[in-house]
C-alpha cells in the first residue's frame, strides 16, 4: 500500500532460551498514531529496539519506506537510523543533564550536518549557515512544545515532566518521518499526561509525523491514537481501533486475568463501594 510506512513481518527474538517476541506483524501508516500495548514483559519494548536496530530479529524482517525508496530496516546499521527519518524517545529519560535544553536540542540537529573537519574549523559561511538553521528548527519545536521559559535552563534542574517534553522535542529536532516514543506518559501526573496527548495530536497535525507509541496509560491511549495492537508474552493478542482492542476478551483477560476473575473484581468492589 502507498499509504504504508513501515512494516513488520513475522518477527520473532530469542534470548537464549527465552523467546521475547513471536511471529510478530503488523504495518504503520504514514499520518497515524500506532500505539503497542501490553502487560508488562508483552515485548513491546524489545519491538521498538527491533526498528531502532539495538536489536536484530532472530527470524522475520522490517521493511521501511524512507524518504529515498523502500529499504529493509533490519539490513540497515544502527548508526543510520536516525539519517534515515526515524527518531525515539526512551522509558528511562536519555539527555545531557549538563547541558542547556537549547543544546540538548542541537544535540539532534547532528543528522543534518555534512561538512568537514576543516571547514568546522574554519567556521566558513556554509557551516554558519547550517548553524543557524538549527538554530530555527530547535526554535521551531522550542516554540511548538511551549519551552520557551527552558530555553537555556539546564536539564539537570528540571521537573521530570519538563524533561520528558525535552527528550520528545531532541527527537522532533531530527526532523524525523516516524517518531518512536516509548511510554511518554510514564511518571507523569494527569495534567501532564494530558498535556502530552496535546503535544503527540500537534505532532501528529502540524508536523505531519507519524508516531509510533509504546503506553500503558489506556486513557491517553484511547485519546491520540488510530490502530492499537495489544501484545501478551511475545505475541499479538489483537489489532483495531482502541475501543475494539480494550474491549477484546483476550485482552481484557492479559490484563485483568479470567472473565470469571473480573466478576468476582467487580463484585467485590460493589461490596466495598456499598459498604
Amino acid at each position: 500500500m502507498t499509504d504504508t510506512l513501515l512494516v513488520a513481518k513475522n518477527l520473532s527474538v530469542r534470548f537464549g532460551g527465552v523467546l521475547a517476541v513471536n511471529n510478530v506483524s503488523f504495518d504503520v501508516r504514514k499520518g497515524e498514531v500506532f500505539t503497542l500495548i501490553g502487560p508488562n514483559g508483552a515485548g513491546k519494548t524489545t519491538v521498538f529496539n527491533l526498528i531502532s536496530r539495538i536489536y536484530t530479529p532472530t527470524t522475520g524482517e522490517i521493511e521501511y519506506t524512507s524518504r529515498n525508496g523502500p529499504i529493509v530496516l533490519t539490513q540497515q546499521p544502527p548508526q543510520a537510523i536516525a539519517s534515515l527519518g526515524i527518531a525515539r524517545t526512551f522509558q528511562n529519560i536519555e539527555l545531557f543533564e549538563h547541558a542547556s535544553v537549547l543544546h540538548n536540542l542541537l544535540i539532534g540537529r547532528h543528522t543534518h550536518r555534512n561538512s568537514g573537519f576543516w571547514s568546522d574549523l574554519l567556521f566558513t559561511r556554509t557551516v554558519r549557515e547550517a548553524e543557524l538553521n538549527s538554530r530555527r528548527k530547535a526554535e521551531e519545536v522550542i516554540e511548538l512544545l511551549n519551552l520557551q521559559h527552558y530555553r537555556d535552563a539546564l536539564v539537570a534542574g528540571l521537573p521530570y515532566g519538563v524533561r520528558k517534553v525535552v527528550e520528545m522535542a531532541r527527537a522532533l529536532c531530527t526532523e524525523p518521518q516516524l517518531l518512536l516514543l516509548d511510554e511518554p506518559s510514564s511518571g507523569l501526573n494527569v495534567e501532564e499526561t494530558d498535556d502530552m496527548a496535546f503535544w503527540i495530536s500537534d505532532i501528529k497535525e502540524e508536523l505531519g509525523i507519524t508516531v509510533l507509541m509504546v503506553e500503558h496509560d489506556m486513557s491517553l491511549v484511547s485519546k491520540v491514537s488510530d490502530r492499537v495492537l495489544a501484545m501478551n508474552q511475545g505475541e499479538v493478542l489483537a489489532m483495531g481501533s482502541p475501543r475494539e482492542v480494550q474491549t477484546n476478551p483476550a485482552v481484557i483477560e492479559a490484563y485483568l486475568g479470567t472473565i470469571d476473575d473480573v466478576s468476582s473484581l467487580r463484585r467485590t468492589q460493589a461490596i466495598q463501594e456499598a459498604a
